[in-house]
């Protein structure tokens, strides 16, 4: 067995294997070849030495927009998975059926980071969200798409893994929960999960995820006041407990607005951690307070979350909240993507979107990413070629 490219020595932790160990990982034809305490190089096979770091699959960043140029809240997918460490960047809801085809051709297809994505029930997705305009697209319901919607993810399986839909007074108006119905069809229709934002009631976060079926996502799981999953007297609602007792999930989707301190210490305060870690990155919150992937993920190393769940949150969990088991792990034969961090000591300051800072003593860097069994970035200082 001749290896494409070894990365060898580093701390490779895989929460889908149970790996969590110095180790080699290997990479043929695109694929990982698996884990080993020692993988021995062919003549033609790239060594870079990862000594020192820690090595996880490829990061699943699970809320991002990167319709770039489509809609104005979306980033540019390659330019961030690569300094952000991620190999797969779930667009949720930039687009809906009426400009779907565009998002595919132009920025899916072109991209070489990996894009998945929720496709939004609003027939034009989040087209009017900037900084002087805000016009929360569920809030007519002339342009909810049902039919549309289902025909459009239909017949793109290979990249859409669900349906999106926002509610709350920001997002669906007087409309309130009536878009999540419809989006609820429509993936009760294509057999795919759903994925839903909350913003401020109504409807209220007991009535949302009280409609959320086994599987379905609820994004923005740790938002503030009003809203929070948390009472005022620091326990978590009895709605959102029995939602996650039937397998509802809960999704960071840090963003602009939608994560703070306080509701975070009080959810993990009671042992409710998220499902999944993402940033929610668009072109309002990449300079803060989300920055990135990397970034969020800190926040909760920085909270007490075991660096072993925070990256299970952010591999292995979102790749099953997708039903691409293919992703999120070094497995052999799995997608041939691995991502390089180091975990740095010192003094951080983090922020959420009340503004609050935390002042934290670690903080997780990318440090180089490989994408389909090749280096796709890195400081060659980090990874430098050790061998042929």
């Amino acid at each position: 067995m001749s290896y494409d490219l070894i990365l060898r020595g580093g701390h490779v932790i895989d929460p889908a294997q149970n790996i969590d160990g110095v180790m080699d990982v290997g990479f043929i034809g695109g694929k990982s070849a698996g884990v080993a305490k020692s993988l021995k190089a062919g003549a033609r096979t790239e060594v870079r030495d990862v000594k020192g770091y820690v090595v996880t699959p490829g990061l699943i960043d699970l809320h991002t927009h990167v319709y770039w140029g489509g809609t104005s809240l979306g980033i540019d997918a390659d330019n961030f998975c690569r300094t952000s460490g991620v190999t797969t960047a779930i667009d949720t809801g930039s687009a809906g059926p009426g400009n779907f085809a565009g998002f595919r051709r132009h920025v899916i297809e072109r991209s070489e980071a990996r894009i998945l994505a929720y496709l939004h029930v609003s027939f034009a997705g989040i087209f009017g969200f900037s900084k002087t305009i805000m016009v929360g697209e569920s809030e007519d319901i002339r342009l909810m798409a049902p039919k549309e919607a289902a025909a459009v993810a239909a017949d793109n399986r290979d990249v859409i893994v669900g349906i999106k839909v926002r509610v709350g007074r920001h997002s669906s108006g007087d409309q309130g929960a009536a878009p999540l119905e419809m989006a609820l069809q429509v993936a009760d229709e294509v057999g795919m999960p759903l994925m839903a934002h909350i913003d401020h009631p109504p409807p209220s976060y007991d009535e949302v995820v009280g409609m959320l079926r086994p599987g379905d996502v609820l994004t923005h799981a740790f938002r503030p006041f009003p809203n929070a999953p948390c009472t005022a007297q620091g326990t978590v609602r009895p709605a959102v407990l029995a939602a996650r007792k039937r397998g509802v999930l809960f999704d960071i989707g840090h963003g602009g607005g939608s994560f703070s301190f306080k509701t975070a210490r009080a959810m993990l305060a009671n042992g409710f951690q998220p499902d999944t870690i993402s940033s929610d990155v668009h072109t309002l919150c990449i300079d803060g307070p989300a920055f990135d992937l990397v970034t969020t993920m800190s926040k909760f190393l920085c909270m007490g979350v075991p660096l072993v769940d925070v990256i299970r949150q952010s591999t292995v969990n979102a790749a099953m909240a997708l039903r691409r088991p293919e992703l999120g792990t070094l497995k052999a034969g799995s997608a041939g993507d691995a991502t390089i961090l180091s975990i740095k000591d010192g003094e951080f300051d983090y922020v959420d979107v009340l503004g609050e800072h935390l002042a934290g003593t670690q903080r997780i860097v990318s440090e180089g990413v490989v994408l389909g069994g090749k280096w796709w970035h890195g400081d060659d200082a980090v990874g430098r070629v050790v061998g042929q």
